[in-house]
């Protein structure tokens, strides 16, 4: 039986920032079984992938290839012949200096079926984030994108440097970091007047964005004395002087920061991507993993003898989701709950109840455990039953304080957190380097578990200057009692408000 024949989308990843993907080259990315991508493709949009996708990296840096063009070629064209889905994801847009044009058309000769998914290109795009409209109603009516690329010692340019340089008013050069004594000779020599404005953009619409501007003149010394490299796109015109007005990206609070994440790695990615939304470079770096408990003995007879507890409590969204998937897998649903009053440490934990369809009927002011004690301190708990599934280590004091005033209550394990695998190396050389510029705690577990991994004896060596933020006074306390200073804790214990309390800090700082 032959073998039948995949399909290929070329789809353009847009120029770094993850977000500027199009839907639909997204939702290329998650059918497809292969995913062979570029150096400037975000690898974050990996991880959009199917789990049994497979990845192959071909990228392209500063002239050193993984696989030159013809290879690349090939191996897109075998793995349709195996009858693959392959999502080919390129930098940019994949028809602007994407070298899209001869991919379409070796599949074109080989009969396989294609589609071109459109990406925002880095023509317009690196530029706007750098504060940058490359069009202007008080500058310029006109810009053309150009290769820099070009082998300045070749006897003949495709580049027409003569209409160029003063026909056109905004020039947009591509892959020209090589060659920028070059473009600025031609332009001069061409009519350009060597005062032109000129920016150039390093690793654009990333958290690492980095830019030079200068004039045509001193651009070259500017550049090297920046010690700017690729990828970079280079604009010439008028419409670089807007750039001090308009320069709203790197205005963000935590632009050019790296901010490390501790929490586990299911509940890292929201609290990363708020903090990416402003500006940040965040290295998620794990200290706790949340995994189910080796045994369920406590909660299952938890579970049998619901109906008889008048309170169940819930001091975090981990333990409501192992509580209710517990339940499903014992062929349960909340309609045993009728009748259990619940309590939901905090929004969050709340909103987790509520995507189950349930409503706590208390959720405390303070959120942590002493303000459970708080919600409870009016009324008379004496003989009631509590339920608390929960974390196999946590603190103590709701189930002792509530037995004091005459509870009966049943601590049931739901989940354990336990100390993952993370690249420490990685991290430990950030930290040594002064790369870091924040550290983040969301639990007493993530500062036990960050100390081990980092070690005892290095952790306040590298911790040096980095700015300490936890979220609540127990994780604080706990940080402390570890000799950290901690700079940074919301009013309200939330992650938002985290986020909102640093965004605060480093706008003051």
């Amino acid at each position: 039986m032959t073998q039948p024949i995949g399909k290929v989308y070329l789809i353009g990843a847009g120029p770094g920032d993850p977000g500027l993907i199009t839907v639909k080259g997204l939702d290329c990315v998650k059918k497809a079984d292969v995913i062979i991508y570029d150096y400037l493709a975000n690898e974050r949009l990996l991880e959009q992938r199917r789990p049994d996708a497979e990845l192959i990296y071909v990228g392209k840096q500063g002239g050193r290839h993984t696989l030159p063009q013809e290879e690349i070629n090939s191996l897109i064209v075998k793995k349709a012949l195996e009858g693959k889905v392959v999502a080919r994801l390129k930098g940019g847009d994949p028809f602007i200096f994407g070298r899209g044009g001869e991919e379409a058309e070796e599949l074109v000769d080989r009969g396989i079926a294609f589609e071109v998914v459109p990406g925002v290109t880095a023509a317009t795009s690196v530029p706007t984030y750098a504060g940058i409209p490359l069009t202007h109603r008080d500058h310029t009516a006109s810009v053309a994108f150009v290769t820099g690329h070009e082998d300045p010692t070749k006897p003949e340019s495709k580049i027409h440097w003569d209409k160029l340089a003063t026909g056109v008013g905004t020039l947009v050069f591509f892959m020209g970091m090589k060659n920028i004594q070059s473009i600025v000779d031609n332009l001069v020599s061409h009519g350009r007047s060597a005062d032109t404005p000129i920016a150039v953009i390093q690793w654009g619409t990333r958290t690492d964005q980095r830019v030079v501007t200068g004039l045509l003149k001193d651009i070259v010394f500017k550049v090297k004395e920046a010690k700017l490299g690729p990828p970079a796109i280079i604009v010439v015109g008028e419409v670089v002087r807007l750039r001090e007005k308009l320069n709203w990206y790197e205005s963000k609070p935590f632009f050019g920061k790296r901010i490390v994440v501790t929490r586990s790695r299911d509940q890292a990615s929201a609290f990363a991507e708020m903090l990416i939304d402003r500006g940040a470079t965040t290295i998620e770096f794990p200290t706790i993993d949340v995994v189910p408990p080796a045994n369920w003995d406590e909660l299952d007879t938890a579970l049998k003898a619901i109906e008889s507890y008048n309170w169940l409590i819930f001091t975090s969204a981990n333990a409501v989701k192992f509580f209710m998937e517990r339940l499903r897998t014992r062929g349960n649903d909340i309609r045993i709950l009728k009748g259990v009053n619940i309590c939901a440490v905090g929004p969050k934990t709340a909103e987790a109840l509520e995507a189950y369809g349930l409503r706590p009927d208390k959720v405390p002011a303070e959120f942590k455990a002493e303000g459970v004690l708080d919600a409870f301190a009016g009324e008379n708990v004496q003989g009631l039953k509590f339920l608390i599934p929960r974390a196999k280590k946590a603190r103590e004091i709701i189930p002792d304080k509530l037995k004091e005033l005459g509870a009966e209550v049943t601590v049931a394990t739901a989940y354990e957190n336990v100390k993952p695998t993370a690249d420490v190396d990685r991290v430990k050389k950030l930290f040594a380097e002064k790369k870091i510029a924040a550290v983040t705690f969301t639990s007493s577990s993530t500062v036990h578990n960050f100390i081990e991994i980092l070690g005892q004896k290095e952790y306040k060596t590298l911790l040096d200057g980095v700015v300490v933020a936890c979220i609540g006074p127990v994780t604080a306390k706990t940080a402390e009692d570890y000799g950290m200073t901690i700079a940074i804790m919301p009013k309200e214990y939330t992650i938002p408000a985290l986020v909102d309390a640093m965004a605060e800090y480093f706008k003051i700082k």
